[in-house]
């Protein structure tokens, strides 16, 4: 399928001044793209086929910034040198040096240059981590201008919120999910079968009755066992497409996770 590849507005003066026509000329730009990333109620006409050529697209209402349209695709330029920034997320201008805004709908995976899958590397997940905060902390621009301070920050926070959802299987599983259309909170009802909620019980029970660090460490062995199994069990389903699956699979991996925790507890009680 043909993407858009480049998009520029022509205005002259008076049109962004009185709301009049502007002419957008834009190349390689599918069918697809036409019918979803733009808002229908406005009036579009074209003068050749689409393909590779040229085609003039008059838009007749306000003009707005066009990476909100056909997002992803279009090359955004620097806002301060105006030139291109070559690749998204763009996070410096490779020219210019200063920090850029986010790029709108932009995947965590993406951002945090991870492959979209359950069973990511950790490891480069936090050295990426590691390598933006560095680079993007707040600290680092408090001699700037109030405009890279306010990117420097928006970016920063954006790159924390991408790193805690990605880094913990539960929250990384939900948002694959997400990003699939299935959007469900953390804590969704597991519809978990009778069987299932009373073996939760009786580890919950063994737990509260441990007396030794042997004890609880085992319950927590075996609770590691199973979130490994369960890692596995979802990685499958989310590769089938097998959305509820997962999203069974996920909830069951919550209670795990929460007996995890409680094993900590218990150990800490130890000490």
């Amino acid at each position: 399928m043909l993407s858009l590849s480049y998009l520029r507005i022509v205005c002259s003066p008076r049109a962004l001044l009185t709301n009049r026509l502007c002419v957008y000329e834009a190349f390689t730009c599918s069918a697809h793209c036409m019918s979803t990333c733009f808002p229908k109620k406005d009036i579009w006409h074209s003068n050749t086929n689409l393909g590779k050529e040229r085609k003039i697209i008059y838009y007749t209402d306000r003009v707005s910034s066009p990476r909100y349209y056909c997002t992803g695709q279009v090359k955004v330029s620097c806002w301060n040198c105006k030139q291109p920034l070559g690749k998204t997320p763009a996070f410096f201008c490779m020219s210019c040096k200063v920090v850029q805004p986010p790029d709108e709908g932009t995947s965590y995976f993406k951002i945090m240059d991870c492959d979209c899958t359950f069973t990511l590397d950790t490891q480069k997940l936090q050295k990426r981590y590691l390598q933006l905060q560095r680079s993007l902390h707040p600290d680092n621009f408090s001699q700037k201008s109030v405009r890279e301070q306010e990117y420097s920050e928006i970016q920063s926070a954006l790159v924390n919120k991408a790193y805690r959802t990605l880094l913990k299987p539960l929250s990384r599983g939900l948002y694959m999910l997400e990003l699939k259309g299935m959007r469900i909170e953390e804590g969704t009802d597991s519809r978990a079968d009778s069987e299932f909620l009373m073996e939760l019980m009786e580890i919950n029970e063994a737990l509260d009755e441990a007396h030794t660090p042997e004890e609880a460490n085992k319950i927590g062995r075996d609770t590691k066992g199973k979130l490994t199994d369960l890692t596995k069990e979802i990685d499958a389903a989310l590769l089938k497409g097998e959305l509820q699956t997962a999203k069974a699979l996920l909830a069951q991996m919550k209670y795990y996770a929460n007996i995890q925790e409680k094993v900590k507890e218990k150990l800490s009680e130890f000490m």
